[in-house]
């Protein structure tokens, strides 16, 4: 991953409670999204192209 990554905007789901509950972040770029561990961001993130990030949410929202 590049290091422009630490400019990015990240995000938790809004379903993401305040309680420290287990979460990932994503930040939305261009070329792909990039997901994280929100408890520890700094451990290293891993990006997806976007056509593989669609179909994903997509996969998890049919569950």
């Amino acid at each position: 991953m590049s290091s422009g990554a630490t400019e990015l905007a990240w995000f938790k789901s809004s379903y993401s409670g305040s309680e420290g509950d287990d979460c990932v972040e994503i930040a939305i770029a261009e070329q792909a999204v990039h997901v994280r561990d929100s408890k520890d961001v700094s451990r290293p993130a891993f990006s997806v192209e976007g056509e593989q990030w669609s179909r994903f949410v997509g996969f998890v929202a049919g569950a």
